[in-house]
């Protein structure tokens, strides 16, 4: 009986209370709820995007890299702290600053050559009497070469060593080069020259140490960067944007990205580090670079038969492959080249600058935007063409925050990664450090490194998933120099591709490999990412990149004449970057498409198939599961995209709306694997992991099948069947994610 009463009782306060909801809720909506009723349905306000876009000033984002490009800023160098200083006090301004910033320190280990023993390439005698010397620094032509601070040119990483021996021309040092030099030369004792691009830069020497090549010059021809021109008196740099003759590009020479002492842990100052012995992925022999200028010299004088066509390049010779050694009718006949290197490694503290404005309804979900800060010289294009765009959005979005005109519905986080040129470090010990809260957290990373390589068009990479976001933003915007053509109208006359669900598209790139801060954002934490820059004409240079990459020539004179003159390119990059930034603070429903990423899955599958399939068959290996996987994941992705388009999202209850944003936001986590490839440091993506087989097809699928067609080992063809699996589960397994919650 007490019983009775007792549930008698709670039941009638319960039946009250909901009543008193409904009353308090329900009899006048619009005048007693709360304040967060209305902002939780809230969606993107495009007024507010269109007023950003107004405010953005070419003028500005010019000033900008004027002021960042006053000194060199080279990683943990007094140029690196004045550009650190310099966001804090653009980020603290009270008029147009963030809500908040800082700087978050690591202690890394780098590598510097000795300024007081530079690295030098001789060409010695028998008697090491010196008959030649390269150039050492690289010629001025503006006080910007001249400046105290210009790092000589050198190999980060590169071992200290003075090897001598005969001269080899191993082409872009990839293994299929060593292997094709070996089968008519005793490769031992010998140097080799290579030139940029084919391989990494690292791998040029890893490639060679196995064959006993115990040196190795690295130069970039004129073929490759310069459409030929050589000449300084009218064709390159000071007079175009090609490269000087003396022109050397300097770089990280390692195969791993991040702090290399302390792999996935954060490089604080008691963090625990391996051994530098215990290094893996740098160069286990001296490699150096050097200047066309002496490359021509050297390879011109080689003697041995001639390199295969496809190994000739600018030069108005004949590239020999060498004796090894050089010609008998050369004045360096029955000499060496000698290669002396003195590079230290050091720990250095290094800087990243954060920044953020925090979100009104969702502050714990996070639009991540980025670009490293450091240079190898002055750095105008790379990366200061990137931190000028940001700070002019930051400038833009600040002065709305503090004038209360405007909140994003996320926070949105600003990052200047420190030490990117040494293997993307800052970014990566970020990730490692917030590892588990960005994972949870974090909606997109927005990469903008080289805003500008050229002013033709926009070039834009990332997941499937943002290719609506960045084309409704790109259809927004002005190209450059442009009043009545959009940047999309604009990219798509200059790179485009029929998508079967679309029709004629801009042509999206994939963030496959690690070449900027995105890396760990996509391989480590599986974040959906994208990559966005100005870019040059295909049709009209055949330059690999822009030609003053990583030399003491990519400087404001040489940005401002010859990259973006009037910055209308970078206008153009900052106004579509800052657009998908606001879409993807503001919008009540994420703008990720999972239906464009169904297709790309099935382009790589269809690719797979008629790759593998037939072969497959013959060694009993099924793709019907990964088949499978794909149509249900098709399945899954149509389903949640027609009822969100079906869909009155802002009428419903926040919380439906926060789990079909979480099932957008955490697509990509589906397809990690940390077991999937052990030999490849901090990629876990099962799609985008780099691949070495050149396929557009899933990368671990190709990798694998490509290493057992060519050694025909059954351990071999079980890997095939093993990454068949691991695509098959973890496609399945994203699936899965998008369909109604159980």
């Amino acid at each position: 009986m007490i019983l009775k009463v007792v549930v008698s009782v709670v039941c009638a306060a319960a039946v009250l209370t909901v009543g008193i909801l409904i009353g308090h809720f329900g009899i006048d909506k619009g005048s007693s709820a709360p304040s967060w009723v209305n902002d939780v349905a809230k969606d993107v306000d495009e007024a507010l995007i269109e007023k950003f876009l107004s405010e953005v000033d070419n003028i500005q984002i010019q000033e900008n890299l004027r002021e960042l490009t006053k000194v060199p800023h080279m990683a943990t160098t007094p140029g690196d702290e004045q550009t650190v200083k310099l966001m804090l006090e653009r980020w603290r301004d009270p008029e147009t600053g963030l809500d908040d910033a800082w700087r978050e320190e690591y202690m890394v280990y780098l590598s510097f050559p000795d300024t007081k023993n530079p690295n030098k390439v001789t060409v010695v005698s028998p008697t090491d009497a010196v008959i030649y010397t390269a150039r050492e620094k690289e010629k001025p032509y503006t006080a910007d070469q001249d400046d105290p601070e210009v790092v000589q040119p050198y190999a980060a990483y590169s071992p200290p060593g003075n090897p001598k021996g005969k001269l080899v021309y191993a082409n872009q040092g990839k293994p299929s080069d060593y292997q094709e030099l070996n089968k008519t030369m005793d490769l031992r004792g010998t140097i080799a020259i290579t030139r940029y691009g084919g391989a990494g830069r690292a791998a040029k020497a890893i490639n060679a140490a196995p064959y006993g090549v115990i040196g190795v010059l690295v130069y970039t021809d004129p073929l490759d960067i310069n459409d030929g021109l050589m000449s300084d008196n009218n064709e390159t740099y000071p007079h175009s944007w090609y490269l000087p003759p003396s022109g050397v590009e300097r770089g990280s020479f390692n195969t791993h990205y991040g702090d290399l002492r302390t792999p996935y842990l954060a490089a604080k100052e008691d963090t625990y580090r391996i051994p530098v012995e215990d290094i893996t992925g740098i160069p286990p022999i001296p490699i150096q670079p050097i200047g066309f200028e002496d490359a021509y010299v050297l390879i011109c004088e080689l003697g041995g038969e001639p390199a295969p066509a496809n190994w000739q390049g600018a030069f108005n010779c004949s590239y020999n492959v060498g004796g090894p050694g050089f010609k008998q009718t050369s004045a360096f006949n029955s000499s060496d080249v000698k290669l002396d290197t003195f590079n230290r490694g050091e720990l250095r503290n290094s800087s990243n600058v954060m920044g953020v404005i925090r979100g009104s309804v969702e502050p714990d979900r996070y639009v991540i935007y980025g670009n490293h800060r450091d240079s190898w010289v002055h750095g105008a294009i790379d990366p200061s063409s990137g931190t000028s765009v940001m700070l002019e959005l930051t400038r833009v979005l600040g002065k709305m925050v503090k004038q209360g005109k405007w909140r994003p519905r996320r926070s949105i986080i600003f990052g200047s990664w420190g030490a990117e040129e040494f293997g993307l470090i800052g970014s990566a010990e970020y990730t490692e450090q917030y590892f588990t809260k960005l994972s949870e957290r974090t909606v997109a990373y927005i990469n903008v490194d080289i805003a500008v390589f050229a002013n033709a068009t926009l070039r834009a990479s990332g997941m499937p998933s943002v290719q609506n976001v960045i084309f409704k933003a790109a259809k927004q915007v002005n190209a450059a120099g442009m009043e009545s053509t959009s940047v999309y109208d604009n990219w798509i006359k200059y790179s485009n591709w029929t998508s079967p669900e679309h029709g004629l598209i801009p042509k999206m790139g994939y963030l496959t490999g690690a070449g900027s801060d995105y890396a760990a954002f996509v391989h480590y934490l599986g974040i959906t990412a994208m990559d966005i820059s100005y870019t040059y004409d295909r049709s009209k240079t055949n330059a690999r990149i822009y030609p003053a990459y990583h030399t003491a020539y990519d400087t404001f004179d040489y940005a401002s004449k010859y990259i973006d003159p009037g910055f209308f390119s970078h206008q153009a990059v900052a106004r579509t970057a800052g657009n998908v930034l606001i879409r993807l603070a503001d919008s009540l429903v994420l703008p990720l498409n999972c239906s464009d990423y169904a297709e790309l899955l099935e382009m790589y599958l269809n690719r797979a198939v008629d790759l593998y399939q037939s072969k497959l068959q013959t060694v009993s290996i099924s793709m019907e599961p990964l088949k499978r996987a794909v149509a249900s994941f098709r399945s899954a992705a149509s389903h949640l995209d027609q009822m969100i388009l079906s869909s009155d999202l802002a009428s419903e209850t926040p919380m439906k709306v926060r789990r079909i944003n979480d099932q957008l936001m955490l697509l990509d986590r589906a397809f990690l694997d940390p077991l999937a490839f052990p030999d490849k440091y901090a990629f876990r993506h099962v799609i985008w992991t780099s691949s070495s087989a050149g396929m557009s097809t899933f990368p671990g699928l190709a990798d694998a099948f490509a290493k057992a067609e060519s050694s025909g080992q059954s351990s071999d063809w079980d890997k095939v069947h093993y990454h068949l699996s691991v695509l098959s589960q973890n496609i399945a397994g994203a699936a899965n994610t998008l369909v109604d919650v159980i």
